[in-house]
């Protein structure tokens, strides 16, 4: 059954889940473990490999891979807010699900789901060095803190879904992730670390 439905999802999208992440706090932890279960299940699975620079813009083949995904992941760990490219691929996320029906699953790793629907703690901390950025460079400025606002929606809509919080060091299974949706429901364990 499950070969069939992965079939039929990927009959009309390119992949079958979207990972969005921030790389230097759980690419070759938590994330990486994650898309390699994603993997070895059959579930096709986006993960961007490049690592991005402060101030890259996300790329068109990023954005067409967000939209051409049935559902995403969102990892937020304490650093997700600090990137502009991990808030601008936010959302891009979010305009998916508000135009297109898409799905989405937050997992809060190592970090407080409040702090990411309210900006507060390290989300709080970031926005504030983003906007700090946008108006000492005065360049762009209208522009620049139209992005900080959508970036703040986006991240409380994201909050808002219910999803799953994992503690740091941790072995716990995932099977939550798959039980979202029926075309999921393979239960994994993963060590979180």
């Amino acid at each position: 059954i499950l070969s069939f439905l992965l079939m039929t999802v990927s009959a009309s999208f390119s992949y079958d889940v979207f990972l969005s992440f921030r790389g230097s706090d759980t690419r070759y932890g938590f994330t990486g473990n994650l898309y390699n279960a994603l993997s070895d299940r059959g579930i096709h699975t986006f993960i961007d490999e490049e690592e991005l620079q402060r101030g890259d813009e996300i790329r068109p083949a990023l954005v067409e891979a967000i939209k051409q995904s049935r559902m995403a992941i969102l990892v937020f760990s304490k650093n997700y807010a600090s990137s502009s490219f991990c808030l601008d691929e936010l959302v891009k996320i979010m305009e998916c699900v508000k135009a297109k029906g898409r799905l989405i699953f937050p997992i809060f790793y190592d970090v407080d789901p409040c702090h990411v629907r309210h900006q507060s703690g390290s989300y709080g901390e970031a926005l504030a060095m983003h906007e700090e950025r946008f108006t000492s460079s005065k360049e762009s400025l209208k522009e620049n803190m139209e992005s900080l606002q959508k970036w703040k929606m986006a991240l409380n809509q994201a909050a808002d879904v219910s999803g799953k919080h994992y503690k740091l060091g941790y072995s716990t299974p995932l099977h939550e992730i798959f039980q979202y949706n029926h075309v999921f429901m393979v239960p994994i364990n993963l060590h979180v670390t």
